[in-house]
């Protein structure tokens, strides 16, 4: 299933990707489209422009909340309620779901296991609690929506940008499943999708995005030896995980680099 093509080859494929990804990575209301078998392996280099699209979404709710006389507090609220809507909890679902597996199975069958399960553990309640705590007191200390919007642009665009990696460089830790299904991620393919993500942490200025860069580097290694040790590869729900944990790493950095 969705394996069949895996490189960009004309200006109507690129577009049938950032579709492609658009309909995949949100719950934007989107036209019917036919992708030509065009697989999410080959896609997935265009999952920043699926996050470009999120900010927007998010930078729009904390614009009509101070425009409302809101404080900064509620608007980020707002702001990050309206990227949750956009993405259906995509992401935070894989990172609720790796906390209770990683966290509450004792092999790596019953931490597959767990991980599959809808049901949310204790594990994978505080790992969201945590991550909506941090992304919420971050955007709340902003001075307004152009600071908010260099933030969002830089933190849901690039963090989206690890995906295919992750996924080129860390097999199926199933036979079956999201991920499985999703083909195999070129190198051409996970490299595109990083450039991507770093023209995107220059919202965070040039000092701020070599931060980033940097701090990412290390999230994704750090996680990747951690998939390995645990399940011995990588779901959809990690890949989910790392979205979130990258998302968290930027908005840090903008924290302290965007004025």
């Amino acid at each position: 299933m969705l394996k069949l093509q895996n490189t960009i080859s004309s200006p109507r494929q690129a577009l049938d990707d950032i579709a492609l990804c658009l309909v995949f990575f949100t719950r934007l209301p989107l036209p019917v489209l036919d992708f030509r078998d065009r697989s999410l392996a080959g896609a997935i280099w265009a999952a920043p422009v699926a996050g470009l699209a999120i900010a927007v979404v998010g930078t729009l709710a904390y614009a009509v909340g101070i425009w409302l006389g809101l404080a900064a507090g509620p608007a980020a609220a707002l702001a990050l309620a309206a990227t949750l809507l956009a993405t259906g909890c995509l992401h935070e679902d894989g990172l609720s779901d790796v906390a209770d597996g990683f966290g509450g199975g004792k092999t790596r069958d019953r931490k597959l296991e767990i991980m599959r399960d809808s049901r949310i553990g204790t594990y994978g309640a505080c790992a969201l609690g945590i991550s909506l705590l941090i992304r919420w007191s971050v955007l709340s200390e902003f001075a307004g929506p152009v600071q908010v919007f260099w933030a969002l642009i830089a933190a849901q665009a690039a963090s989206r940008a690890l995906l295919g990696a992750f996924m080129h460089l860390l097999p199926p830790a199933r036979a079956d499943g999201l991920s499985a299904d999703a083909g195999t991620v070129s190198a051409e393919t996970a490299i595109a999708g990083v450039v991507l993500g770093a023209i995107a942490l220059l919202a965070l200025g040039l000092g701020g995005a070599v931060f980033a860069l940097i701090l990412l580097g290390l999230v994704f290694i750090a996680f990747r030896a951690l998939c390995l040790n645990q399940i011995g590869g990588q779901t959809g729900d990690t890949v989910g995980a790392l979205q979130q944990f990258g998302e968290i790493a930027i908005l840090l950095v903008a924290s302290v680099s965007i004025p």
